[in-house]
């Protein structure tokens, strides 16, 4: 059985969690752990000479696993030919070899680096006619039937928690069947059909019955995307609008999760209400920010009363009057507060989140796409320029894959038209614009761009990124385009991070010398692009902490259009005034690809400016609700200590 790396919920727990849940530092080692139980099941199975049938998911979440899968074959020898698999669902309608099929998906990940037999995978046909497809489910049905049942199901969660493509609403006793995709599912998957326009409507799944059926169900859930719907799932009522919280009436159900993904947990998120525990001021805080959120206080009007209502009266005991822990919370979340975050020169700097010499510091801030940096942190950006600082910003990506198609072809139109004007006869020019209009003009759904169209769409937002710097007051020499490899594949679907983008890093930051840097933080999804940029950072940090001018280096992580730290994490917010948030507004909007409809709109229909408005606005009324001071908007950072 999985064991935890970190811990499992068990008695008094279970006042909370309806499901076994276990959780792991990270996902790679839970992938490890469930691989390691497939392969033991498969194992026995083969000792008694019986087929192992293995209920298999796609998406994000299992891709560790079946590359963990193809390992223990390569390398270890665990063979898949007594595997018979029947996979979860697929689009409708699809055609196998479209890059975005399911079939491809496991072929590429799994199925084309073991040895299961090709007549053992099953993937439901995305080909039918809808004339057909009744009776292929009832034949889908019956084969596990046949076979005595699903011996393990891996399942990964919508963001609405869906099973399968189980969408809310579905029944326990739903069979496979052709199924309408809700909205939001529609939306997490439109990054990978480059747009909602282009994404299915329709998909085959398997039903929950059969869901539920299986001998033993595994749900893997990975990333502060999850948190929210695993905790419905897992400690909310069983019902209908939530199809993972149907689990909960399996009797061999487990979610594997990774240490963000569990972080809404009763356990996890207030463990004061579990057991008993040692108050440290890591814990202190957000257990008294909390209280002051849940009850709509200023921190200095909670009461005693409020502490012991609330399942805090340990703290009370040991540090008690809830007046002197107040006064204490108090002053360290007005001490985040400050509008120097590269500090402030001839300034007593023992509460304040930055030091304050050198007082010309050089700051080098990492932005994942073109844009992250004024989006994200752009208040900021502009307030380091202003105070005299050495700021160098560096475009982890080219962002290619998020500009439109007609953008593309609009901005290549206009070099023809430059050429013509000046009388500038250029044959390549003309090819390269031919060839262009016609890929674009003829590109399938879902279909690669092609080098040339890529590179249009990438000196597109290089020259949005070197606009926006200008714009703060940046010169040349300060922009920096890494162009990260990882990211240069011409699809949604990246490579790995590799040895080349971490030394492009260590070179850029050893080059500089900062005594600052800002990377994006987001850990929502954790095989995203900004998670992959945020993590060649750190390998590269850590690689170069030996040298010497790295003692004088603090790492900040801001976060970006999509969520913001909790008050209890922030430890500096720079707060800005009207006009800097028209001043931002106005930086973002150099961005004119990313303005007025995006390739990646996400499930959020605001532009970027106006989430980035909302978001700091948020964040300045959280501290003013605190009981602090009143600002129009804030940006909030947390330190990474490596």
């Amino acid at each position: 059985m999985l064991k935890s790396k970190i811990d499992k919920a068990t008695g008094f727990e279970k006042r909370f969690e309806n499901i076994n849940t276990v959780v792991f530092e990270n996902s790679g080692e839970a992938s490890k752990a469930v691989a390691q139980e497939i392969a033991a099941l498969i194992q026995s199975k083969q000792k008694e000479n019986k087929p192992c049938i293995l209920g298999l998911a796609t998406g994000s979440s299992p891709k560790g696993l079946y590359a963990e899968l193809v390992r223990l074959h390569k390398e270890e020898g665990l063979s898949f030919k007594n595997v018979i698999s029947f996979n979860l669902d697929e689009y409708y309608p699809m055609e196998p070899n479209s890059i975005n099929s399911y079939v491809r998906f496991m072929k590429e990940l799994l199925f084309d680096h073991v040895d299961i037999l090709p007549e053992n995978a099953h993937v439901p046909d995305g080909l039918l006619t809808k004339e057909q497809i009744a009776d292929y489910c009832h034949e889908y049905e019956a084969k596990i039937e046949a076979l005595g049942g699903i011996d393990l199901q891996i399942l990964g969660i919508g963001g609405n928690g869906h099973i399968g493509f189980n969408e809310s609403g579905s029944l326990q006793n739903s069979k496979t069947r052709l199924v309408a995709l809700d909205h939001i599912t529609r939306v997490a998957a439109s990054k990978d059909f480059f747009g909602l326009n282009n994404t299915p409507r329709t998909a085959i799944t398997l039903g929950v019955k059969k869901i539920m059926e299986a001998k033993r169900v595994i749900l893997l859930a990975w990333g502060e995307g999850k948190a929210n719907i695993v905790k419905r799932s897992v400690e909310d009522e069983v019902t209908n609008r939530v199809p993972a919280s149907f689990l909960q009436e399996h009797d061999d159900a487990v979610f594997i999760l990774d240490k963000e993904a569990s972080s809404k947990l009763t356990r996890i998120n207030k463990p004061w209400l579990v057991e008993k525990i040692v108050w440290t001021d890591k814990l202190t805080r957000k257990a008294v920010l909390g209280l002051a959120l849940d009850l709509k206080k200023p921190i200095l009007m909670l009461t005693d009363a409020d502490y012991i209502e609330n399942g805090m009266s340990d703290l009370l005991a040991d540090s008690g009057p809830a007046y002197d822990i107040n006064i204490k919370i108090f002053n360290k979340l007005q001490n985040t507060i400050t509008g120097w975050p590269g500090g402030k020169p001839n300034a007593e700097d023992t509460n304040r989140p930055e030091r304050a010499e050198p007082a010309k510091k050089r700051v080098l801030i990492f932005s994942p796409h073109p844009d992250d940096d004024i989006i994200s942190m752009g208040g900021t950006f502009m307030r380091l320029q202003e105070q005299g600082h050495e700021v160098h910003v560096a475009y982890q990506t080219s962002g290619n894959i998020a500009v439109a198609d007609d953008e593309a072809l609009r901005f290549a139109r206009f070099v023809i038209d430059y050429n013509e004007k000046f009388n500038i006869k250029s044959e390549e020019a003309d090819n390269i614009y031919k060839k262009a209009q016609t890929f674009l003009e003829n590109k399938k759904n879902s279909e690669i761009d092609i080098p040339e169209v890529r590179y249009i769409k990438g000196l597109i937002r290089k020259g949005e990124a070197r606009a926006t710097s200008h714009f703060v007051g940046l010169t040349d020499d300060q922009i920096h385009f890494m162009e990260l490899p990882f990211y240069e594949t011409g699809t949604i679907e990246k490579k790995p991070i590799g040895q080349e983008d971490i030394q492009l890093t260590m070179d850029l930051i050893e080059k500089i010398k900062p005594h600052q840097i800002y990377a994006a933080g987001d850990l929502a999804d954790p095989h995203g692009t900004h998670k992959v940029c945020l993590d060649a950072i750190f390998e590269a940090v850590k690689a170069l902490k030996p040298k010497p001018f790295m003692n004088d280096c603090w790492l900040w992580l801001y976060r970006g259009a999509w969520q913001e730290w909790g008050i209890d994490e922030v430890e500096m917010a720079v707060p800005m005034s009207p006009d800097q948030v028209l001043a931002k507004r106005h930086g973002i909007f150099k961005h004119q690809s990313q303005k007025d409809g995006v390739v990646f709109q996400g499930t959020d229909s605001r532009e970027f400016w106006q989430r980035a408005e909302d978001r700091n606005r948020e964040t300045a009324q959280v501290y003013q609700q605190m009981g602090l001071s009143s600002y129009a908007a804030m940006e909030a950072f947390v330190r990474w200590h490596y």
